[in-house]
């Protein structure tokens, strides 16, 4: 999977980064991105996304990385925010066992707000820190088999699994747009959810999830 100019693409992918306050999304999303980690921790306040274009086979896509902050006083803006995702990294701390016993709530607001196709992956992430580990390996890949979840580990830190973790949920999401393609009679744009193949957004819409061949 390689880099490409970011104005050439054939696919748009929206894909967004939720768990508790801290766990350390924001740093996933930089590492994938722009290859950075900070180590400021400040909280993110609001929404923010980045880019980076990545080949799959012949295909290029854009994924379209959102983040948002897992505090209470922010969660007005979660309809917005799941509207046309097609994959989301559910990130808890192994670290702290409390960010792993609330995944299962993040889920429900997950389904709750989003297609019942997202591709969805569980995140164990600061594996860098095993020393100080509260969250079992596979206590956390059985529940992510048990709700038909990805599961992998990672380490924002020093880039573990950064890469394999985005590039396994742009894969799935792609696999599934090609067999939907494949059973389609239309060759424009590709949704995973309800709306029609080639059906233009409505007023005051935009199409995040999906781009014209």
């Amino acid at each position: 999977m390689g880099n490409r100019a970011e104005e050439d693409y054939n696919f748009v992918f929206k894909v967004v980064l939720i768990g508790e306050s801290g766990v350390g999304k924001t740093n996933l999303l930089s590492r994938f991105t722009r290859n950075e980690f900070s180590h400021d921790s400040r909280t993110t306040i609001g929404v923010e996304f980045s880019t980076r274009t990545v080949m799959l086979g012949t295909a290029a896509i854009k994924a379209q990385i959102w983040d948002t902050a897992g505090l209470e006083r922010y969660r007005a803006i979660t309809s917005a925010y799941y509207r046309g995702a097609v994959g989301a990294l559910l990130v808890f701390d192994l670290t702290k066992h409390q960010t792993y016993a609330v995944v299962e709530r993040w889920l429900k607001e997950l389904y709750d707000h989003a297609e019942a196709t997202i591709v969805v992956m569980l995140v164990g992430n600061k594996s860098d820190l095993s020393q100080a580990r509260e969250v079992p390996t596979e206590e956390a890949r059985m529940f992510a088999e048990n709700n038909g979840l990805l599961f992998l580990e990672t380490s924002a830190l020093d880039s573990t699994n950064v890469e394999l973790a985005f590039e396994t949920v742009l894969k799935e999401i792609f696999a599934k747009v090609s067999k939907q393609r494949q059973n389609s009679t239309r060759t424009h744009a590709i949704t995973l959810g309800g709306a029609q193949a080639g059906q233009e957004p409505g007023p005051g819409e935009k199409r995040a999830c999906c781009i014209s061949l």
